[in-house]
């Protein structure tokens, strides 16, 4: 499916369920991104990340919110004292997409440096 690492790669217009992933892509770009795991129903991908306080989950959100705008894939964001949980699907093919994954990869990355 992918030959690159999913951190380098950018995200592309993925509309309709032809960019939909099914199962068995799923299961193999599920270990690429670990930690990272599907939502209750199946059709994102969910981590909660842990800070030490309010100020650098806030840090982290705006990090992500500013990749997020750059490669024009947005995750849902729910956030509190410490957390921060990201939860990033393609609304527009009513499911994951290969964007879900590089997005997860890429997140990851900016925690990594």
């Amino acid at each position: 499916m992918t030959t690159l690492p999913l951190a380098t790669q950018h995200c592309q217009p993925r509309k309709g369920k032809e960019h939909a992933l099914d199962e068995a892509a799923v299961g193999a770009l599920l270990p690429m991104v670990p930690g990272w795991k599907l939502s209750t129903k199946g059709d994102g991908l969910v981590k909660d990340y842990r800070f030490e306080n309010f100020h650098h989950t806030l840090g982290f959100i705006n990090a992500v919110g500013f990749m997020a705008n750059h490669e024009d894939h947005h995750p849902d964001i729910e956030a509190g004292y410490g957390h921060c949980k990201l939860h990033w699907s393609t609304h527009d093919v009513g499911g994951l997409s290969l964007n879900d994954f590089i997005c997860a990869a890429r997140v990851d990355a900016l925690l990594a440096r």
